[in-house]
């Protein structure tokens, strides 16, 4: 007896094959169906039906809502004002405003309250051909017991990620500010910047790493030299230092990629410290499993950039890096005011989309004739297609298993699916946890990414030219 499988079926075959190595529990298996999986093609974002083909109505009426309202500067501003407002934070007020935001914006940019509800997220999303990278949404840690708390938090999305079907999680995600107290990150970035200026100042704690500045890196944070950790301070580094390699240990034995989040650059130096030392111990073979994050917006990336992959290289070290633009714009501008100096952003968004798209093309370079893999996050149409390009020029079949794109679950979902039909990976960032955890979150998407919110009019109008289209066919 004959039978039809469904192009849904087809499609999610497709997406559950096309896996990374590293994130693979049976390896001839997968090896021997990838090679039968069909060639990625030309990005093509033009047909909405086929863009949006395993989307739901629902869905799809929700995010046009969304994305409208999130264009009204003054809906911005009324929704970042009652976040913040103090008339919200008590009685019905509030009440109100949470049951506002949990069905609106929050059911939208987060995946749920929990990780169990963050998984039924996660299957509804590979279920259209995406992958998800799983952020527990707990932001930032002021003392050892909120650290080991949020280090627990971390260790059960590795449980859970392992749980679900193979290549539907990507990557978990790690702030090193929620095992890491505040105060600490700062004073080890620091002495790390001390150290800079003055290469004879011994850090007797630090553990071997990759370069973390460059010649343009700004300094200004720290005007004095800096007193050396304390007892005390020296105590909280050795516990960070054993949570980072209880949870990287972690991944290595899942054989799930663990993805540093990137911060303001007040605490960066020593986000990459963390970072680039524990590469060095975990990151084996062709398989990274410590992904770094390069915010392409500071002026200084590209040389950092060029000063890490080489010193990697020099080391047998394969390097998992992430690009994204950045999302800190105001908050560095303003620090560096301060402090009487140049804002180190870009001085136009054209020389930050440039600084992107560079810093892709020399990855892609990377990954494609050599070790390493690569994330590129990204929501602007023409550096993703700058990138299949470059892919395509390159030799696909050198790149596909090692390429990544991105995006933030709620944004930029033409994207997302025109790149999966092309058959490149995608993932979509998903933080998960209770609406009060992930409201930073929420305040920074709408603080930082007004540009990007703004700039959806392409998504806007492809969403409202299927839903036209599916209401003609439900009507005749």
């Amino acid at each position: 007896m004959a039978f039809r499988v469904s192009r849904r079926i087809l499609k999610n075959i497709h997406s559950s094959t096309t896996m990374k190595p590293l994130n693979t529990c049976h390896p001839s298996l997968s090896t021997a169906i990838m090679s039968s999986s069909p060639a990625p093609t030309k990005l093509s974002l033009e047909d909405a039906e086929q863009l949006f083909e395993l989307v739901s109505t629902k869905q799809l009426l929700r995010s046009s809502a969304i994305q409208h309202a999130m264009a009204v500067e003054s809906m911005v501003d009324l929704g970042m004002w009652a976040m913040k407002s103090k008339v919200f934070e008590s009685g019905m007020m509030k009440d109100l405003m949470m049951t506002t935001m949990r069905q609106t914006f929050y059911a939208h940019f987060c995946a749920g309250e929990d990780a169990a509800a963050a998984g039924r997220s996660i299957l509804a999303l590979n279920d259209t051909g995406l992958r998800s990278m799983l952020a527990y949404g707990v932001e930032d840690a002021h003392d050892d017991e909120g650290c080991d708390k949020n280090l627990q938090g971390f260790l059960h999305n590795v449980d859970v990620s392992k749980s679900l079907p193979p290549s539907s999680v990507s990557f978990v995600i790690l702030k090193i500010t929620a095992i890491c107290p505040m105060a600490l990150l700062e004073r080890l970035s620091d002495l790390l910047r001390w150290q800079k200026k003055d290469p004879s100042f011994v850090l007797p704690w630090k553990q071997d790493s990759l370069p973390i500045f460059a010649e343009s890196s700004p300094l200004y944070h720290t005007q004095n030299r800096p007193e050396p950790l304390t007892p005390e301070e020296e105590t909280d580094l050795h516990l960070a230092n054993q949570r980072l390699l209880k949870l990287c240990q972690k991944c290595e034995e899942a054989k799930m990629p663990l993805l540093v989040d990137a911060e303001h650059t007040t605490v960066q130096p020593a986000i990459d410290y963390f970072t680039y030392s524990s590469a060095i111990k975990y990151n084996k073979d062709n398989n990274p499993i410590v992904f770094g994050t390069i915010q392409t917006y500071l002026k200084d990336a590209k040389e950092r950039l060029l000063l890490t992959t080489e010193a990697a290289e020099k080391r047998g070290v394969p390097m998992g890096f992430k690009l994204v633009r950045g999302a800190y714009m105001s908050t560095e501008s303003k620090l560096a005011e301060s402090f009487g100096f140049a804002s180190p952003i870009h001085n136009t968004i054209q020389d930050t989309h440039n600084s992107f798209n560079d810093c892709s093309s020399f990855l892609l370079q990377k990954v494609a004739n050599g070790p390493g893999s690569l994330v590129l996050a990204t929501h602007n149409i023409e550096s993703g297609k700058l990138a299949v390009a470059k892919a395509h020029e390159l030799g696909v079949e050198k790149v596909n298993q090692k390429l990544e794109f991105a995006q933030l679950y709620g944004m930029s979902e033409a994207l997302s699916y025109g790149l999966s039909n092309a058959g490149f990976q995608v993932s979509k960032y998903m933080p998960f946890g209770p609406l009060e955890m992930v409201m930073p979150y929420l305040i920074r998407r709408a603080e930082e990414n007004r540009g990007v919110l703004a700039a959806s009019g392409f998504d806007r109008q492809l969403i409202r030219k299927e839903l036209g289209r599916r209401l003609k066919a439900f009507m005749f």
